[in-house]
This record gives C-alpha cells, sequence and structure tokens, in this order.
C-alpha cells in the first residue's frame, strides 16, 4: 500500500466520524443522550483520529528521522483508538459501565503510546529549526489520559454535585484545551505558514517557544482550581491560556501581512517540500484556521467568567453547557475542516494539476460557508428566538457538511483526473458576490425563523403595532360573536372577520369547568367558572389570529379557535409627527392584555421568562438536610371487627412541591400531598368520601376501589364546590384513584391520584409494610404547572416513587435481617409501566391485581419471583425477607425509569 493510499483510508475515519455527527445531529430529537454524543462523536472521533493521524505526519517532517514502530505503529494506535471510541459511546449511549471502562483505557493508550513515541522520536532526531514544535503533540499527549480519567469517573456517576463539577471542569479543560487546544496550537505553527505561502521568521519561532509554557502554565492553573475547589482561579488559568493562543494568534498576523498574494517557489523554502502547497491561496482554509482560532479564545474567557460567576460548581456545570457550541463548532469543527481542506490535496496527490484540482474543489465557496458557520454561529448563540436557532442551526450544519461532499468529490477528481483545459486553474473569487450571499442566506434564516413563531419574536400577529406606520386602516366597524366554552370545544371554531374591523368576542363557560379564551396577540378572557362569560376586546384586525384555551391540555384537546381575516386591508400611510394626528388608539380596546401564569401548555399562558424546570434537573443532587421523605409506612388495621364506615374528606389544593432537589412544581394535589393519601380498610368497609375544590379549574375524583354508576359520584366540580363519593369495598387490592377530568393524562401527571388499599381476608401479619406509588412527571416552567404537551409524548422528565425522585435513595427505608417486609405497590401512570424490583432480594410471595400469583414457593415448593410488573392503573404486593445486614436498592426495573428517580434503597440492620 502507498503512503498516499494509507494516508487516504485513514482520513476516511476522520470522514466517517463526520458523517455520523452529521446525521446524529438531524436525527438528536430522537436519540438518548444525543447532544453528548454529537459532541463526542466530533471531538472523541474525528478531531481525536485526525490529531493522532497528522500530529504524527507532521512530526515526520519536522524531525526529518524515522518514527518508532513506523506505520504499523500508526495503525495500530489508530486502531485501538477506534475501537476505544466506538466503545465509549456504546457505553454511554445503552448505558453500560463495563463499556465505557475498557473503551476509555484504549483511547487513553493511545493518546500516551503517540506522546511516548513521538519524545523518543525527538530524541534521536538531529537539531532542526522546527524541532521544538513537536513538544506540543508530546504535551497534548500526556494530558489526555487524566482527561480520559476524569471523564471515565462522571460516566460512573457515584459523585456529590460538588465533586461533580469540579471533576466535569477538569475534565473539559485536560481534554479541549490540554488535548485538542494544545496540539492544534502547534499545528498551526507549522501549518499556517504554509497555507499562507509565508517564511517564518526568527521571531515566529521565538514566539512558538515561549506560547507553549504559557498555554500549559494555564493548564495546570485550571487543574489545580478544579483540585481545590477555588473557583477564582479558573478565570485566571482561562486569561494564561488565552494569553499562549494570543502569542500564537499575533504570529499568524504577522505572517498573513508579509504572505505573498500569488505562489512564490521559495515560500516555504525552510519546510521540507512534501509539506509546501502546490495551489493558490485559498479562501476558506486559512479563513477557517483563523476563525477557529478567535472563536477558541473567546470561548476559553467566556468559559472562566462562567465558572466564577456561578454560585457552584453544580449550577457552573448546567452553565458552562451553553458554551458547548462555540467550543465544538466554532472552534473544533473548524479547524479540523480547515486543515484538511489544505492536508487533503496533500495526501490525495497525483501531480501539480491535480492538486490544483483537488484544493480548487475543496475551496468551492470557501467564503460563502466561512461567513454561513460564523454568522450563523453567532446568532445561534445570540438571544434569538428558539425558531430561529433551530433553522440557522441547520444552515450551519449544511455549510459544514458541505465539506464531507466536496472531500469525496475531490477524492474522485484525483481518482480519474481529467486533463487541464487551457484555462484550469483556480477562478478569481468575487468576494463581495460571495459575502452577500452568506450574509442573505442567513438573513433569509433569520426571517424563516420568526415566520415559523412570530410571537416569540416579539412580533404581534394581528393589526399593526400602533406607531402609525404600515397600520391597517380601520373601517370603523365593530364585528361581535357570540362564542361558547363547552366540551373541550369552542363553538363557532372558526370566525370571519372583514379586514379592518374591530372584533370583540362575547365568551360564554357552558361547561362545568374552568375555561379561558386566549387570543394570539394577548387578548384574553381570564379564566371563566362555569357559567361565566367576558368580554374579549382583540382589536381592529388585519390578519389572521390563532386562539385557545390556556388551562392546561384544554388546547391539545382540540380547544381552539381561528379567526380568519376576508376582504383586502387598507393600509395607512405613517403619520407626520408635526401634524398633531395620533394612531387609532382603539386597535387593543385600551384592555391591559398582560397574561397571567396558569401554567399549562408551550403557548398556553405559560409565563414567559419562567425557567425550564427540566433544565434544572439533576438526579444525582441530593435534597436538602432538613428534607423529609414521605412516610412510605403502612400502618396496621388493628383487629378485625367487622365491616366499618371510613370517614374521608378530601380538599383538593394547588400547591408548590419540591419533585426533585431544587426543582419545584405547581401540583394539583388531593389533600396537598402527590400522590394523595392513601385510604386503608378491609373488604366490606365503607367509604364516604367528601370531595372539596378549592382548587382555580375544575376536578373530580374516581375510585377503582368501588363499583358504582360514575354519572353523578365522578361528575367535574367547580372551584368553590364539593360531593359526596361513597363505596363498599367488595374486592381485595391496591386500587387506584385519580381526577378524571378531561385531559385526564394532564390531571394524573400533575399529581392527582393516590392509593386505597384493601387487605385480603387472612393476610399475615409482616414486621414491616409499606406504599410505593409509581407515577410520572411532566415537567413545565419552574414553579409551573405541568406540560401538557409532554405528556401526549409518554416521555417523562421524571418517573417517581411516591412524588419526588430519588427520595428512598437518599432518606432510606428500614427492615430487621430475618423479618418479613410488605411492599404494596401501585402504579398510577399516566403512560408507564413499572417493573418493581429489590436489588439482592427475592420475593416469596406476589399478590397481583387481587390474585396470588406465588406463595410458598408455587407449584414447585422452591419457586421465587424477582419482580412485580405492573402496567398504569394496576397493583399489587411483594413479600420477601432479607437474609443479610446491608443496602438494598430498590427500583422499577424499566431502567430509564429508575434512572429518571424511579430508585430507593431499603438499610437492613441485623
Amino acid at each position: 500500500m502507498t503512503r498516499a493510499t494509507w494516508h487516504l483510508r485513514a482520513n476516511a475515519l476522520v470522514l466517517a466520524w463526520l458523517a455520523a455527527a452529521a446525521l446524529l445531529t438531524v436525527a438528536h430529537r430522537w436519540v438518548p443522550a444525543a447532544q453528548w454524543l454529537m459532541v463526542h462523536l466530533l471531538l472523541l472521533g474525528a478531531v481525536t483520529t485526525a490529531i493522532l493521524l497528522w500530529s504524527q505526519h507532521f512530526a515526520d517532517t519536522l524531525l526529518r528521522t524515522p518514527v518508532p514502530g513506523g506505520r504499523r505503529g500508526l495503525t495500530a494506535r489508530l486502531a485501538a483508538h477506534t475501537v476505544g471510541a466506538l466503545l465509549v459511546v456504546a457505553g454511554l449511549a445503552l448505558p453500560s459501565f463495563a463499556l465505557v471502562v475498557p473503551g476509555s483505557v484504549l483511547v487513553a493508550g493511545a493518546g500516551l503510546a503517540q506522546a511516548v513515541v513521538l519524545a523518543r522520536q525527538m530524541r534521536g532526531a538531529l537539531p532542526t529549526r522546527f524541532r521544538p514544535l513537536v513538544r506540543w503533540y508530546v504535551c497534548a499527549g500526556a494530558a489526555l489520559p487524566f482527561g480520559v480519567a476524569c471523564g471515565v469517573v462522571l460516566a460512573r456517576g457515584t459523585l456529590s454535585d460538588a465533586a461533580h463539577g469540579r471533576l466535569y471542569v477538569a475534565h473539559v479543560v485536560l481534554t479541549l484545551v490540554g488535548w485538542v487546544a494544545t496540539t492544534v496550537l502547534g499545528t498551526l505553527m507549522v501549518l499556517w505558514p504554509t497555507v499562507q505561502h509565508a517564511r517564518i521568521e526568527p521571531a515566529d519561532e521565538r514566539d512558538g517557544r515561549r506560547a507553549l509554557p504559557v498555554v500549559l502554565a494555564g493548564l495546570g492553573v485550571l487543574v489545580v482550581a478544579a483540585a481545590t475547589g477555588v473557583r477564582w482561579l479558573v478565570p485566571v488559568g482561562c486569561v494564561v491560556v488565552s494569553a499562549g493562543a494570543g502569542l500564537v494568534a499575533a504570529v499568524m498576523w504577522r505572517q498573513r501581512r508579509a504572505a505573498a498574494p500569488v505562489v512564490a517557489a521559495n515560500a516555504a523554502r525552510d519546510l521540507p517540500a512534501r509539506t509546501a502547497p502546490v495551489h493558490v491561496p485559498p479562501t476558506f482554509a486559512p479563513g477557517s484556521l483563523a476563525a477557529s482560532v478567535a472563536w477558541f479564545v473567546g470561548s476559553v474567557l467566556a468559559f472562566g467568567v462562567v465558572v466564577a460567576a456561578a454560585p457552584g460548581w453544580d449550577v457552573a456545570v448546567d452553565r458552562v453547557r451553553g458554551l458547548v457550541a462555540p467550543f465544538v463548532v466554532g472552534f473544533a469543527a473548524q479547524v479540523l475542516i480547515g486543515a484538511l481542506s489544505h492536508l487533503l490535496p496533500v495526501v490525495l496527490g497525483g501531480g501539480p494539476a491535480v492538486a490544483r484540482r483537488t484544493a480548487a474543489e475543496l475551496d468551492r465557496g470557501g467564503l460563502v460557508r466561512l461567513v454561513l458557520v460564523n454568522g450563523g454561529l453567532l446568532l445561534f448563540c445570540a438571544p434569538v428566538p428558539s425558531a430561529v436557532r433551530v433553522v440557522v442551526s441547520f444552515v450551519v450544519l449544511g455549510a459544514l457538511v458541505s465539506f464531507v461532499v466536496l472531500a469525496l468529490r475531490a477524492v474522485l477528481i484525483a481518482r480519474r483526473p481529467v486533463p487541464a483545459a487551457p484555462s484550469a486553474g483556480a477562478r478569481p473569487t468575487h468576494r463581495s458576490g460571495a459575502l452577500a450571499v452568506g450574509v442573505g442566506a442567513l438573513a433569509l434564516a433569520v426571517v424563516v425563523g420568526v415566520a415559523m413563531d412570530p410571537p416569540a419574536a416579539g412580533i404581534a400577529t394581528a393589526s399593526a403595532s400602533g406607531d402609525g406606520s404600515g397600520e391597517v386602516v380601520a373601517t370603523g366597524r365593530t364585528t361581535t360573536v357570540q362564542v361558547e366554552a363547552g366540551r373541550m370545544r369552542f363553538s363557532p371554531s372558526r370566525i370571519e372577520v372583514p379586514a379592518g374591523d374591530r372584533l370583540v368576542l362575547e365568551v360564554t363557560n357552558v361547561d362545568d369547568d374552568v375555561h379561558d379564551l386566549v387570543v394570539a396577540n394577548g387578548a384574553t378572557s381570564g379564566r371563566l367558572a362555569p357559567g361565566e362569560s367576558a368580554r374579549v376586546d382583540v382589536g381592529v384586525v388585519g390578519a389572521g389570529l390563532d386562539a385557545w384555551c390556556s388551562v392546561a391540555g384544554h388546547r391539545l384537546m382540540g380547544m381552539t379557535l381561528a379567526i380568519v381575516v376576508t376582504g383586502d386591508a387598507e393600509v395607512a400611510s405613517p403619520v407626520d409627527p408635526g401634524s398633531g394626528e395620533r394612531p387609532d388608539e382603539g386597535v387593543t380596546g385600551g384592555q391591559d392584555h398582560a397574561m397571567p401564569h396558569h401554567g399549562g401548555d408551550p403557548g398556553e399562558g405559560t409565563a414567559s421568562g419562567s425557567g425550564s424546570a427540566a433544565d434544572l434537573l439533576d438526579l444525582m443532587a441530593e435534597p436538602d438536610p432538613d428534607f423529609v421523605a414521605r412516610d412510605a409506612t403502612l400502618a396496621p388495621l388493628g383487629p378485625d371487627e367487622g365491616p366499618v364506615t371510613r370517614h374521608v374528606r378530601l380538599v383538593v389544593q394547588e400547591v408548590v412541591r419540591e419533585v426533585a432537589p431544587g426543582v419545584t412544581q405547581r401540583l394539583w394535589t388531593f389533600g396537598g400531598t402527590a400522590p394523595g393519601p392513601v385510604l386503608h380498610g378491609r373488604v366490606g368497609d365503607r367509604f364516604v368520601v367528601t370531595l372539596v375544590n378549592d382548587g382555580s379549574i375544575g376536578h373530580s375524583i374516581d375510585f377503582h376501589a368501588g363499583a358504582l354508576a360514575p354519572d353523578d359520584v365522578m361528575r367535574t366540580i367547580a372551584p368553590g364546590e364539593e360531593l359526596t363519593y361513597a363505596f363498599t369495598a367488595t374486592r381485595s387490592g391496591i386500587w387506584m384513584y385519580h381526577c378524571s377530568t378531561m385531559p385526564m393524562s394532564t390531571h394524573i401527571a400533575n399529581g392527582m391520584s393516590g392509593a386505597v388499599v384493601i387487605e385480603p381476608d387472612g393476610l399475615a401479619p409482616v414486621d414491616r409494610q409499606y406504599v410505593v406509588v409509581q407515577s410520572e412527571l411532566y415537567l413545565g416552567a419552574q414553579g409551573g404547572e405541568v406540560d401538557a404537551a409532554k405528556v401526549a409524548t409518554q416521555m417523562p422528565d421524571l418517573v417517581v416513587l411516591n412524588g419526588y425522585a430519588n427520595q428512598y435513595r437518599d432518606r432510606p427505608l428500614a427492615a430487621t435481617v430475618g423479618q418479613p417486609v410488605r411492599f404494596w405497590v401501585l402504579d398510577s401512570g399516566p403512560n408507564r409501566p413499572s417493573a418493581f424490583h429489590v436489588v439482592g432480594g427475592q420475593f416469596h410471595t406476589v399478590y397481583r391485581e387481587g390474585e396470588y400469583t406465588l406463595r410458598d414457593g408455587g407449584s414447585t415448593g422452591t419457586g421465587g419471583s424477582q419482580v412485580l410488573a405492573l402496567q398504569p392503573a394496576e397493583g399489587g404486593f411483594v413479600e420477601l425477607t432479607f437474609p443479610q445486614a446491608g443496602t438494598y436498592p430498590f427500583v422499577s426495573h424499566v431502567m430509564s425509569d429508575a434512572e429518571k428517580g424511579a430508585a430507593g434503597r431499603v438499610v437492613v440492620t441485623p
């Protein structure tokens, strides 16, 4: 295999990693841990592979001495890294820590072996001008194993919040600064002048030698900061690292100014011939390399500010994630693609003519791509509406992925060279036109994003803003429409209004539930109790508008209204400021359209500016020291003296409760707790339940423990009302009760469920018995109500036991060795199944949905059970004895749900 063929195949690995990262970026919404995977496919896969390959290539060139182990050694290192990277990616995606460890060892070993080989190669080489540059690669390879080790400990997930934050910072700086940036900065000292056809002057060599100790000193400060927990050292280290990168940038700037505008035969005469470019100066490669350095310096400085400004290491981790795009795309992706754009023609070979054509192919649309990537990334980092960010991100992705396409085309050109035409060569670049194309494409992306979600951009979709410029001319007429709200519909659901008319909606709630009407321009009726009416002045209408009910889940149930404009709108001329005339003050009717926060679906009245509670989740965090877990103990009923009547009063309350450390939600509850209180009795007992609605919307209750016609007792009652629900427990089991008001899934998901335990006859006494209710949480804004749109996806943010994530992990239950313990388990859903399992334990009794499925060893006499499998609304109990003292975890063996909070522990004492 020739050297060129070998390098081409090795670089195919880089392109494969890039393609995988691009595909995952497109499909990230459907892939777990997508952001982690995208970052590591690029950095761990593509960038690290390129570093191993090209750092050895440049070391060979600079030292002019054979590498120990030759090409076979480099092939072995590349193979070890590729296998290791695949194992790490698979281990974190599955997840399987057993794959992460060997994969990490292979990755770290490949980097360390590269450093050792290069150090040996340096010792055996004759002194040359550029020999010190190889030290950058040796230092980078030495930093990688430490960064990988930090990553392994993070993957293990057994650290406190503060320790996790410190180790995360160490992992980032050791891998991104120590491994990637150190290699890149050293490479630029020799790559940049070849791209620019510039001479490396003695002053450049001097600054290059000075830059490495500065970068390493900054890296050391950052590592010390993470090790000691002194956060103010982080910005100090970042400034020092940036100073070292600034020395390299200064060298690049001097060489750029001194570079000849055309190819010069002696442009790189002090470098070996095989590194000298053979094509006219390109646009893309130098632009991409220069931009990457700028993004690196800016990202490092921002990293220091973010970590220092955070109230703690744990919060710093969340805020640092906002720098992923500039670090990974602005710096890493651009430097990789820029470098390969210059180096691939060298690898492909084929002579000067072919090299010029492959270089021209890789430089195709260079300035446009630079504008799209860097301008798009700036927009992505700016405070723009989310729809704009989405559109712009695809523009940036397309500009980056185009390199893969151009690289494949360059390979085809090199494989099947076409005879050069008389005019062959690079065509002159019309920079102004290319710049206009790039800027125009970004502007179009912004327009598309704003058009996708005008309210998020602060643009009203109704008539003009009232500034007198371009307003719809009011006709002076008013269109008044009667609207009824009921049965999850507005009637009529479509309203036509002539352009320029003022629209007034007279809304009446004819339902037995609370509703409201919210118009996209901000007009609202406010919450309407059953039978109440309100007048909504929409204003002068010049464009179509959407309206909906903002009560949680009602919009998803189809409670929407379309306002359609008919006829052509006449547009007013701008008002002369000196004329004394004012725009029509009736556009909004003088009504205060500020929308109070009622929770509910995104876009359905959720208060703007409220932080997403899901963004605050840290399932490894511990609750505050004063946190008290819900008492899961089920007290014994006492002697059986025949059927009794049990009176229960359940008051519906809307309360803000913590559902995970630092995460709060406004829950709808029975009795102030979610799940509601456990009702306990025997077969034959009568329950008389008084339901009082002290909430802000309609609610109801449905007891599965009783059999009776639902028409009256399960009806929805308005706020302030109450009803009596009486039933006799004729069958045993653990039964669910819940709110049955539509949309039922939303009410259950926001806390409105509970358990009724009806003991079967002859139930044996046990040492302890506990009740565990599994449920799901679909988090809305911090302190807000359920996100009904998430409920419809059936993808919860949290799956919890007795209403709080991992509460029994941090406040364990208790048991005694050899004494029987009974767990009553209910899956209240609304969507996810449960698979209750005690790690280290075996069930000798299983009772599910009214029937013993295992007792006294079953039919074999030796049988046992490992799990109690339940669908939503199913329940049962299991019994076991613990053979030894120790800590026994219990989980839902739907493991992704256990990792979302459905886990706890039992501490067993002698």
